[in-house]
């Protein structure tokens, strides 16, 4: 008896020395699912950044669509030249995009912010830019018919397509910076007219979520917590079924907030006992080191620690969470943008690669190379 408590004792020391090795930030063993990596660049694409990517274990790039830059007038037809080169470039790279639409044109809107829910017009126009994006994107898509080997020639060839099959409706629409007023209800109507206009042109399509803001200060019309927007979209009734996907940004002070957020976010999810796929396709800190002006600074070695806990915590519990995707941003430091964009990215800003500690840890997180 006493051999046996003692073999008990040991196995149960071992199995704690196992936990705390295996516990918050540690991933070690997990496989990531396909297309787990992803980034979310701020500025345009060039054939070696995707270079770089690829190398590096990324699999997909979060494109911001602009409908407001593709459609700038009412009756001037669409200019999809921005997002052919982006496609293009990710394409020729084997790299899937993933378009996030936002902004409301000025002909049908006072501002980008609004959502274009509140009249006919606006909503009828909505669902034909959608329509239109599908058909030129998706599974044998124009894009890609114009671009086959034979049709195109030199560097507009593009020899394996690679459609777009999830398209993201709009970008945080819980806080004011990109949707204003901010409504549950407005947003539920948006979504409710998404899917039935991109599903009408390719029934497989998956519709995301827009990447809901962690926990924005504002309130009222001008910001609510991630959570809290989630779950009151639910009280819409028949929205369960106009999604495929959720998506979070959340952005924190550190890995262990960035958690509770997660947590929060999904807990909805398991409340209303829905098991959407879940994004994260925003997750970043800055390297600067004014951590007092900005909660997401935290030097070059802070940016390491907060990226490896992170990842480490979501890629232990992508199972449970039914995670399918996290996207980094940014790429590239990008003066003059958001009080972190300058710092957040994983190269400093320029077109030479010159990388921060960040890119030699995101690289042997995704199991990739520094340099193509």
């Amino acid at each position: 008896m006493k051999r046996t408590i003692l073999a008990v004792a040991l196995l149960s020391a071992l199995l704690a020395t196992l936990a705390i090795g295996a516990g918050p930030g540690s991933a070690k063993g997990v496989k990531a699912p396909r297309g787990f990596f992803g980034i979310a660049p701020q500025a345009d694409l060039t054939a070696t950044d995707a270079a770089y990517m690829k190398a590096g274990g990324i699999e997909s790039v979060r494109w911001p669509v602009s409908w407001a830059a593709v459609q700038p007038t009412a009756s001037g037809g669409y200019d999809w030249s921005g997002l052919d080169r982006a496609v293009g470039v990710a394409a020729r790279a084997g790299l899937s995009v993933l378009p996030a639409i936002t902004g409301s044109p000025s002909w049908l809107a006072p501002r980008e912010t609004k959502l274009p829910v509140g009249n006919g017009r606006q909503r009828s126009a909505w669902k034909r830019f959608l329509r239109a994006a599908v058909q030129r994107y998706g599974p044998g898509g124009d894009f890609w018919a114009e671009r086959r080997p034979g049709v195109a020639s030199g560097d507009d060839v593009i020899a394996k397509p690679m459609p777009i099959r999830t398209w993201q409706i709009w970008n945080e629409p819980n806080f004011f910076y990109f949707a204003f007023p901010v409504s549950p209800a407005r947003y539920a109507k948006l979504v409710t007219i998404s899917s039935q206009a991109i599903k009408s042109v390719h029934r497989g399509a998956k519709v995301m979520l827009a990447g809901f803001f962690g926990q924005p200060t504002a309130r009222g019309k001008r910001g609510m917590p991630a959570a809290t927007f989630l779950k009151r979209l639910y009280r819409h009734p028949g929205i369960k079924r106009r999604f495929d996907a959720v998506s979070l940004h959340p952005y924190a002070t550190d890995s262990r907030m960035l958690r509770r957020l997660v947590e929060q976010f999904h807990g909805v999810l398991v409340k209303q006992r829905d098991r959407p796929d879940l994004y994260v396709t925003e997750i970043g800190w800055g390297s600067e080191n004014n951590f007092q002006k900005v909660a997401f600074e935290q030097g070059p070695r802070g940016q390491v620690r907060q990226m490896r806990g992170s990842y480490r915590y979501l890629l232990r519990e992508q199972r449970r969470l039914k995670l399918r995707g996290v996207y980094w941003f940014s790429w590239k430091d990008l003066k003059g943008s958001c009080d972190f964009c300058d710092s957040v990215g994983l190269f400093r800003e320029g077109e030479r690669f010159r990388p921060k500690p960040a890119w030699r840890a995101f690289v042997r997180i995704a199991g990739g190379r520094v340099r193509p």
